[in-house]
C-alpha cells in the first residue's frame, strides 16, 4: 500500500494543527511523548517534527509533505512546492509577524538607527535579508531562546516572533519595524509533487485543511419565517450564495438556512427576530468548501 509520509509541527502550532485535522476529519491518536501519533488514515504515516525544522526534512525528501510557517521556509532557504496557505497560528487565525523591538527608552526609532549594533534573533538568515534590503551592518547574534529578555544588556535590538505584541509589551519592548510576515503553509517535496497519487492526497488534504480553517471563522444559522416577513428576513441575511429556502407543512412559512461570518451572529440574531424570525438556532460548522 502506498503511504505518504506527512510532517505536523511539534510544539508551538501543535495544539492547533491537532484542532484544525480535527475537524477537517481526521483524528490522531498518542501520548504527547509520542513524535509518531496514529491517524484514522492508513495512507497517511504522520511524523511530529519541529516547525523550525520542517521544511528542511521536506526539501531533503525524509517527508513527502509538511506544515510549518512560511519563516522557516525562508530561514533554511528551503527549495519546496508550496500546495497551501493555511492562515492560522498558535492562537488564532491570522498571520504572524516577526518584527524588529528594542526597550520602550532605546534611541533606536528607525532601522537605519542599528548601523553597528548587536541584535539577537533565532532567524537570523532573515534577519540579514532585511538588513541587507536595507543596507544596514549589523552583527546579528543566533538567540537559543528568551530573546525578549536580552535587551539593552546582551543586545542592542531584538528581531522576534509575535502574534498579539502581549509578551512584548510585558517585557517593556517596542516594535520598530515588522521583518517579515508569516502564515502556515501546507509543503511537499519537489519529487513527492511529481508522483500523481502523493500529490492528489495532498491536494484533497488541503482541501479539508482549507474547509476546515474556513469553517472556523463561520456558523450556521436556521429559522422559520412566515411569508409576509420573508423578504425583510432575507434582506438580513448574508451568504455564500443565497440562503436556503423550503416551504413547511405550515401554509404561509418557510424555513431559511445560511451560512454567516460568527463575528455578526449576536448583532443579527436580535435583528433577525424583531423581523419576524421565530425558531432561530445556531450551530458550529466543521468545514466549508467554497
Amino acid at each position: 500500500m502506498k503511504k505518504l509520509v506527512l510532517g505536523l509541527p511539534k510544539g508551538s502550532l501543535q495544539e492547533s494543527t491537532y484542532s484544525i485535522m480535527q475537524r477537517a476529519g481526521f483524528k490522531l491518536t498518542g501520548s504527547q511523548r509520542s513524535y509518531k501519533p496514529c491517524i484514522d488514515d492508513e495512507e497517511i504515516e504522520v511524523i511530529l517534527i519541529r516547525a523550525q525544522e520542517m521544511a528542511r526534512y521536506v526539501e531533503d525528501g525524509a517527508l513527502d509533505a509538511g506544515i510549518t510557517g512560511k519563516d522557516w521556509i525562508e530561514e533554511n532557504n528551503a527549495v519546496i512546492v508550496e500546495i497551501a496557505d493555511l492562515v492560522y497560528a498558535k492562537q488564532g487565525m491570522r498571520p504572524v509577524r516577526w518584527v524588529l523591538a528594542v526597550p520602550e527608552n532605546s534611541k533606536i526609532r528607525r532601522p537605519e538607527d542599528l548601523e553597528g549594533k548587536k541584535i539577537a534573533t533565532e532567524v537570523v538568515n532573515i534577519t540579514k535579508k532585511y538588513l541587507q534590503k536595507k543596507k544596514i551592518k549589523a552583527d546579528i547574534e543566533f538567540s537559543w531562546g528568551a530573546t525578549e529578555i536580552k535587551p539593552p544588556e546582551l543586545a542592542d535590538a531584538i528581531v522576534e516572533l509575535t502574534e498579539t505584541g502581549s509578551s512584548l509589551r510585558a517585557n517593556n519592548l517596542r516594535i520598530v519595524d515588522t521583518v517579515l510576515t508569516s502564515t502556515t503553509k501546507l509543503i511537499m517535496n519537489k519529487g513527492s509533487y511529481k508522483d500523481s497519487w502523493k500529490r492528489k492526497k495532498v491536494e484533497s488534504l488541503s482541501i479539508l485543511l482549507l474547509g476546515a480553517i474556513e469553517a472556523d471563522k463561520k456558523v450556521g444559522i436556521k429559522l422559520n419565517v412566515s411569508e409576509k416577513d420573508l423578504q425583510s428576513v432575507i434582506k438580513l441575511l448574508p451568504a455564500l450564495r443565497r440562503p436556503t429556502m423550503s416551504p413547511l407543512s405550515e401554509e404561509g412559512w418557510y424555513a431559511l438556512e445560511t451560512v454567516i461570518e460568527e463575528a455578526y451572529v449576536r448583532k443579527m440574531i436580535p435583528e433577525l427576530k424583531k423581523a419576524g424570525a421565530e425558531g432561530i438556532i445556531e450551530y458550529p460548522l466543521n468545514k466549508v468548501i467554497p
